[in-house]
């Protein structure tokens, strides 16, 4: 498909390739999620991006975990238990406390567990810092792999993260330090972040997450998780994401249709929908012509892409 010149500029910094294919949560499907050991995985596979989540503790340490609390389906505690119930807040939590805690591992019998039958354990393994993952991609000698980093904070639950601003805030310093602002993507739900992110740090590419729970407001209000580009003001997702300012969309893969993607594309929005694990969807999103997949199998979405072409994903 003919990319225009504006989706053409917004992939500029990204790997040189037509397709960006994320690893999502480095490559869960094969690895414990937010970890090291899966984040190497992703390198191994050649993905184009690796998706990660963050979390700020209470020290102010920016560490990589997708939920606002420990998870007790895939942490044990210092005792090597699995956690009974949901656990502390990493906003409550030192990065030294955090480390106590074993991540390696998914609890079987659980649902989760059933829904990565391939998830190989890493015991002993450690919720990482962001740094952790820069390092790890330095150390590789990959100068390409981008980076999609999302900001794990809810409008519903304002307690337990750093408010918006002050979460954005202090992932963007941690970018900077590194040096890896123009690798890097900032993704969110809590569309705040993103705001603050294109303000304060315009060099840094910000991606409009959208859920069906997430754009629908309740008892007529807005939704609370859209920073007030509110859909039934704009008609749509991609409108409200071009009010927003956004240039990257980020669809639960059943929500989007061929309709919404030729509505993006018309107002220069690139189309990354998430999380595509069954090779039947891989393919028709494919077959569709979206500009990425977030995948926590990217080595099967790698597979499918050099069955239909294989020179999108570069050789």
């Amino acid at each position: 498909m003919i990319r225009t010149l504006a989706i053409a500029a917004l992939f500029a910094a990204l790997p040189v390739h037509a397709f960006d294919l994320q690893g999502h949560r480095g490559a869960r499907g094969l690895m414990p999620e937010n970890t090291l050991p899966s984040f190497k995985k992703a390198l191994e596979i050649g993905v184009d991006t690796i998706e990660c989540d963050m979390a700020v503790t209470k020290d102010d340490v920016v560490v990589i975990h997708h939920d606002l609390w420990l998870n007790p389906d895939t942490t044990r505690g210092p005792d090597g238990q699995w956690l009974a119930s949901r656990g502390p807040a990493i906003r409550d939590l030192t990065f030294a406390e955090l480390q106590r805690y074993d991540v390696g591992r998914i609890k079987p019998g659980t649902k989760y567990a059933a829904g990565f039958p391939d998830q190989q354990p890493a015991d002993g393994t450690r919720v990482p810092r962001l740094s952790d993952l820069f390092d790890l991609v330095k150390q590789s000698g990959n100068d390409k792999v981008g980076f999609d980093c999302e900001t794990k904070i809810s409008p519903l639950e304002p307690d337990a993260t750093l408010p918006p601003e002050a979460f954005a805030k202090r992932v963007v310093e941690e970018i900077r330090k590194h040096g890896m602002a123009a690798r890097t993507m900032v993704q969110s739900f809590d569309w705040r972040t993103l705001q603050v992110i294109q303000k304060e740090a315009p060099e840094i590419r910000t991606m409009y997450l959208s859920s069906p729970r997430t754009i629908k407001g309740e008892a007529g209000k807005p939704s609370p998780w859209l920073a007030g580009f509110a859909i039934e003001a704009h008609g749509s997702v991609p409108r409200a994401v071009k009010a927003a300012g956004g240039k990257i969309w980020a669809p639960n893969q059943t929500y989007l249709t061929p309709e919404l993607l030729a509505e993006a594309r018309s107002l220069g929005i690139a189309v990354i929908p998430w999380t595509v694990n069954d090779p039947a969807m891989m393919d028709k999103l494919i077959g569709m012509g979206v500009d990425g997949i977030i995948s926590d199998r990217p080595d099967i979405v790698k597979e499918r892409l050099k069955a239909r072409a294989p020179a999108r994903t570069g050789g």
